[in-house]
């Protein structure tokens, strides 16, 4: 009952995301999609935490991406990297940024390879 006084269906949220962040917008080094975001358990304190801040908290006992985390608090990727960067410097949760992928094999190695092939 009390989530139908915060959202109206021609509006949506009533709280808009400044509202949300205070006016803050990710910083530049803020995280990707799909950096991973896990809570450490019997560190949240709940004291100067916004609701949305709380729900991070409770869906972050597995780990999850910051897209998933935004599809399901239900608010923009920019709310959610602000407020991950908060409990991330509360020392709430942990992030781990996804892997960078593999460099593949030098084009002068392939060609080297396959010129031998073709001598063989």
């Amino acid at each position: 009952m009390a989530d139908q006084e915060w959202y109206d269906e021609a509006a949506g949220p009533l709280v808009r995301p400044y509202a949300i962040t205070r006016g803050r917008i990710p910083t530049e080094a803020a995280m990707d999609v799909a950096t991973q975001v896990m809570a450490i358990r019997g560190r949240q304190d709940p004291v100067g935490l916004a609701p949305e801040h709380l729900a991070i908290l409770e869906l972050c006992q597995t780990p999850l991406s910051v897209a998933e985390i935004a599809a399901y608090v239900q608010v923009p990727l920019a709310v959610v990297r602000v407020l991950c960067t908060d409990l991330v410097e509360r020392g709430d949760v942990i992030v781990r940024s996804p892997s960078q992928p593999a460099k593949g094999p030098d084009r002068q190695l392939l060609q080297a390879v396959l010129h031998g092939l073709n001598n063989l």
